[in-house]
């Protein structure tokens, strides 16, 4: 809900970095997996009782993302790499909510469990959509130009990553959190198929 917003702001300073990261010769590929790595660096941080300080690699590891798009687009975008991106992405999406499991399973992990069922069903109805939407043609540029459709719904990527620091700053409260962003997610998942119904049942 918030992304086409947040990337008006982000977007020009990240693609003047992106630019001058192009001309050094970093790849875009590079930085994914640098992101993904801080992000998963940050899932161990609170799985080992550090949550607090696993905002910075989490934190960083966010500002990877939005910059090995911005490097892609200074130099020359690729199918792989945006199927590396989505796929380090949700890679890190489920390594924080289990970090926090690991952490306090006594009191975290159903609610845990949960939310991560959440995110499956989230990520499923998204990527069929994109499925779909690259079959009929589809595009859409609000949430930046990516290299699949990118339908918006109640959560997208800022709301996870507010969720995630607010975790970070809060982690006595991950299940009551927890919760709440479960049912969201399952809300914008259905959400979803409804919309998907209306535009692709025709074929």
């Amino acid at each position: 809900m918030l992304d086409a917003r947040a990337r008006q702001i982000i977007d020009p300073p990240l693609n003047a970095l992106g630019r001058t990261l192009a001309r050094t010769g970093v790849s875009a590929n590079a930085v994914t997996l640098i992101g993904l790595v801080l992000g998963l660096l940050s899932a161990v941080m609170i799985a080992q009782g550090a949550p607090l300080a696993a905002l910075i690699p989490l934190l960083a590891s966010r500002l990877a993302d939005g910059l090995d798009g911005a490097i892609a687009r200074a130099t020359h975008k690729t199918d792989f790499g945006g199927y590396l991106d989505i796929a380090s992405d949700f890679l890190f999406y489920g390594a924080v909510p289990v970090g926090f499991v690991v952490l306090n399973p006594t009191d975290n992990a159903i609610a845990g469990a949960v939310l991560l069922l959440s995110f499956y069903f989230n990520a499923a109805s998204f990527l069929g959509f994109a499925i779909l939407a690259e079959k009929r043609g589809m595009e859409t540029s609000a949430q930046g130009s990516k290299s699949l459709y990118y339908s918006n719904g109640l959560l997208e990527g800022t709301e996870t990553i507010l969720f995630f620091v607010a975790l970070c700053l809060m982690p006595w409260a991950f299940a009551p959190l927890a919760w709440v962003f479960a049912i969201l997610c399952f809300a914008t998942a259905a959400l979803r198929i409804w919309a998907a119904r209306e535009i692709f049942q025709d074929v």
